[in-house]
Parts: C-alpha cells; sequence; structure tokens
C-alpha cells in the first residue's frame, strides 16, 4: 500500500463501558447521536468481548494482538510491561505514522505525581492523565492544562465533589473534553505522512460523576432500573469470596442514595470503592450522562476531521477496554465476574474510503483482533506471534458479517491491586453458552443465553444439564490452551541440514 493511501487512525477507547449503551444498537433511553452516526457510517459489532474484566489486561491484549495467557499482563498496577511484548502502536511508528495518545495508556503502575513507566510505545506525543482525580495533582497534563490554560487548580476542583454518584466538574474542565482538545491539536499538526491518536478518557469509569448541563438531560425516574431478581442476593453469597469491588449484592429496585459515599473513601479512590448503597436509576442516569458527553466530545474531533479534508481516509475505531455491572445481580463496578455488562463491549470500526456503510456484525469477535485488523488496513505484516484475527474483510464487505469466530474468551487473575483472595477465572462464550470455572473453587458458573439472556439461572449444579457442562467445559479447556503461544518459533533447514530463519508470515497463514 503507498504511504498517501495508507489511513489515519483514530482510536477511541471509552473507559468502562458496557455494550448495551448505543441509542442505534438498541437503548431508547441514551442519546448517542455521534456513535450512531458511526454505526451508519461503518460497522457494528454487535457482540465484541474484551479479553479481560479488568483495565490492564485487556488494554495489554488489544495494544500487542496477544491473549492474557500469552502476554501474563495481568494486573492492574504491574511493576512494569514485559519489554519483550510490541505494541501495535509501535510497529505503526516503525512504519511511518505520527503516533499520539491523550488520557490513559495505562499498562504499569502510575505513581503519585510521575507518569506511569512507558514501554516503548510508539508515542511522539503523549498527552498522559491517568484519571482526573487530585492525587496525581503534579505531573499530569490534564492539570497542567487546567492551571496554565484554565486558570484551575485541581485539587480545588475536584475537592468540592463528594460521593461515588452526583454532579461532576463543568463540561469545559472535563478531563474528556482536555482529550478532544489534545486530540484537535494533533491531527491538525502539518505533516506528510498518517497519523494514529489513541483518545482514552477515564470515561465513563466510576466515580459516576457528569457535568450538571449532561445529568440534566436525564430523568432517572424514567430509566429502567438494574437487571435483578431477588433470587440475586443469596446466590452471589457462593461468589463473595472471588476478587470484587463489590463484596455483597443489595437490592437496586429497593436502595436508595443515603449512603452514596462509602465512609471517608478519598476522591482517588471512589473509583474503585463502591458505595455500600446507592439510587440504582441516579446511577444509571450519571453513567449514561457521561457516555453521552464522551459523544459530544467525539463529535469535535470528528467535524474538524471533516472540516480539514482528512475524514474520508480515517480509520475510526470507538470501544471500551471492558464493562461495568451498574447494579445488575445487585453489584456496581468490577471484579472477577463474567457476566455480559462486565466483559461484552461497544465495537464500532468506520472507514469511509474503503469501508461499508450501514453494516451490523453479529459475529463473536474479540479486542485481540484490533492489533492485526490495524495491521491488515495499513498494509503492514501481521507478525506471526499475534493471536488475534484481523475484522477488515469483515468491515471491507469481503467476508459474512455474521461470523467471525466459533468463540470468545476472556479471562481474570489476579488483576485487581490490594484485593486479598487473588482469584482466577476463565470464560468460555460460544454464542450460546457461557461457562466460567474458578481456579480452586469447587462451584463454577453455566448460563444458556438464549434462553436466559439476563443470566439469572446458574446451570453448574443442574443434573439435566450435567452433559453439556462437560462438553462445555472440555471445550473451553482446548480455547484456554489455544491461548497460549509457543513462543520463538522454530527455525527451519535448508537440504544442506543450514539453520535458516523462516518467512515471516501471519498467524493465519
Amino acid at each position: 500500500m503507498a504511504k498517501q493511501e495508507r489511513p489515519n487512525i483514530l482510536w477511541y477507547c471509552a473507559d468502562q463501558q458496557r455494550y448495551d449503551t448505543i441509542h442505534a444498537l438498541g437503548n431508547s433511553h441514551i442519546h448517542t447521536p455521534c456513535l450512531d452516526a458511526l454505526c451508519e457510517e461503518g460497522t457494528a459489532f454487535t457482540r465484541a468481548y474484551a479479553q479481560s474484566p479488568i483495565c490492564t489486561p485487556s488494554r495489554a491484549t488489544f495494544l500487542t494482538g496477544r491473549y492474557p495467557n500469552t502476554h501474563h499482563v495481568y494486573r492492574n498496577n504491574n511493576e512494569y510491561f514485559p519489554p519483550h511484548e510490541v505494541l501495535v502502536t509501535k510497529l505503526l511508528a516503525e512504519a511511518g505514522y505520527d503516533c499520539a495518545l491523550a488520557g490513559r495508556l495505562h499498562l504499569s503502575l502510575a505513581r503519585k505525581g510521575n507518569y506511569e513507566r512507558r514501554p516503548d510505545d510508539g508515542y511522539r506525543k503523549f498527552f498522559w492523565s491517568n484519571h482526573p482525580n487530585p492525587d496525581y495533582p503534579y505531573g499530569h497534563d490534564y492539570a497542567i492544562w487546567l492551571e496554565e490554560e484554565k486558570g484551575i487548580d485541581i485539587v480545588e476542583l475536584y475537592g468540592a465533589l463528594s460521593g461515588q454518584i452526583g454532579l461532576g466538574v463543568p463540561t469545559e474542565y472535563h478531563q474528556t473534553t482536555w482529550c478532544s482538545e489534545m486530540a484537535i491539536r494533533f491531527i491538525t499538526e502539518k505533516r506528510d505522512g498518517p497519523w494514529l491518536m489513541s483518545i482514552n478518557p477515564f470515561a465513563p469509569h466510576p466515580p459516576f460523576d457528569p457535568p450538571q448541563e449532561y445529568l440534566d438531560r436525564y430523568d432517572p425516574e424514567k430509566l429502567p432500573f438494574p437487571l435483578f431478581r431477588e433470587s440475586d442476593i443469596e446466590r452471589q453469597k457462593t461468589f463473595r469470596n472471588l476478587d470484587q469491588q463489590t463484596k455483597d449484592a443489595i437490592n437496586p429496585l429497593t436502595s436508595s442514595n443515603q449512603d452514596n459515599i462509602t465512609g471517608s473513601v478519598e476522591r482517588g479512590l471512589m473509583g474503585s470503592v463502591p458505595p455500600s448503597a446507592y439510587d440504582a436509576r441516579l446511577a444509571i442516569a450519571c453513567y449514561y450522562a457521561q457516555i453521552e458527553l464522551i459523544d459530544d466530545q467525539l463529535k469535535r474531533i470528528i467535524d474538524v476531521l471533516d472540516k480539514t479534508g482528512q475524514r474520508e481516509n480515517t480509520l475510526i475505531i470507538y470501544m471500551s477496554d471492558h464493562g461495568e455491572l451498574l447494579g445488575d445481580h445487585g453489584l456496581i463496578y468490577k471484579g472477577c465476574r463474567f457476566f455480559e455488562s462486565q466483559v461484552h463491549v461497544p465495537l464500532i470500526i468506520s472507514w469511509p474510503a474503503k469501508g461499508v456503510k450501514s453494516i451490523r456484525s453479529d459475529a463473536l469477535v474479540e479486542l485481540v483482533d484490533l492489533a492485526p485488523t490495524l495491521l491488515e488496513a495499513t498494509g503492514l505484516e501481521v507478525p506471526y506471534n499475534m493471536q488475534g484475527k484481523s475484522l477488515l474483510p469483515i468491515i471491507t464487505g469481503q467476508k459474512d458479517p455474521d461470523y467471525h469466530k466459533d468463540h470468545v474468551i476472556s479471562e481474570y487473575n489476579d488483576a485487581l491491586a490490594n484485593m486479598p483472595d487473588k482469584s482466577h477465572g476463565a470464560m468460555y462464550f460460544d454464542g450460546r453458552y457461557k461457562i466460567v470455572i474458578y481456579e480452586g473453587e469447587t462451584f463454577g458458573e453455566l448460563f444458556d443465553l438464549e434462553s436466559d439472556p439476563g443470566e439469572f439461572v446458574n446451570l453448574w449444579d443442574d443434573p439435566n444439564s450435567s452433559a453439556l457442562k462437560s462438553e462445555l467445559i472440555m471445550r473451553h479447556f482446548q480455547a484456554y490452551l489455544a491461548t497460549t503461544s509457543a513462543g520463538v518459533r522454530h527455525a527451519t533447514k535448508d537440504f544442506r541440514g543450514e539453520g535458516l530463519a523462516p518467512k515471516s508470515r501471519s498467524v493465519y497463514d
């Protein structure tokens, strides 16, 4: 592919956005006109799954095109990113792409007052803000922008907020707005070659605290309650000792906002310490409002692409790293669980110059597929050790949009920091049946999503499902084995017996 034909890449990754939060894809309660337009302009993948329900392992997966079982980046707050793992952004930078990031990379521990320890990531510009809270007051590009360009002190701005659910900072000072500002500055720079812009805001990750103008657009009393049955309270007791930010399920149909803050949790911890009680529909309203803010801020960037004549040959990816429980089954935030609300994520890809419009793909796809998709779209060779499967044939209309893979995998392995249980669990889902196995536990989960889309009926101990369970355990094990790389490839020999390096090829050859 000639250099001038290579697309620009706008890669937008929201944090902790569940799959069912886009108006055009079935949620009549949320307002997402920009994302709706992207669905019309490109391909909406309705069954995309994260390879981990937690940030860092998921991001490591879609940035390397390799499963957690191979790259071994399982934990949030890991000390460093393995130097032998290669990010797709590094490969693109080496091929002539000008790369930048705004927001969080989130591949290793971000120390107070300092950037996270960056791998060789390929980003020429790195506008970094791990999260918009005052426990990172210095060395934090978002905080510097507030102070130097807006005349605002971040400690005072966020120090005035309280509780995990409620009002946040004004739109003009929001970290999502800052991300858009940095992106617009980068994509309007003069350059000869193509660019890649990663936009990784903290929203809609908790605390759920949108600007007033966005919260005003949602009436909590007109929103549906979370997925819940009374049996969830007792059922979740079995899983209480797994790593979860919510240990005890509550009834979200009767809970109130009286205890919207847990003890004296400092602002920087509110995103990982959920409230012990909350108004469930207010939480949903705040969550939707955050997503609508993202939608508006994404539109600002796309409008600039239109005005500068770059939109036609810009490949846009919109996605999230994982989902959010948001009261489903009496739980909120995230943990070692694999409900649809945690592992099923939005994924929209639009490329006007090459892509087919208005495709809705119901194929099973994974975030691990994104790295090889980008390489194939830019005419670059997919390294032999990438494990994802390119989505480009679906996006360009060369392949049936309703099939990509037989199954998807997701895994949690001691992922959350400061959790005592060090849990390890893995999910296998074939589009109908979902089975989850937890290391060291005698219990597990088996759901038939065709008859039970809300995942209320666990068939694990159902005697009538014992044969199905055995078959799925075998499939799960085989699929899990397939996520492990054998490492350094074999050398080959010529007819004289001398070692030769094999010809580089794609993992799909």
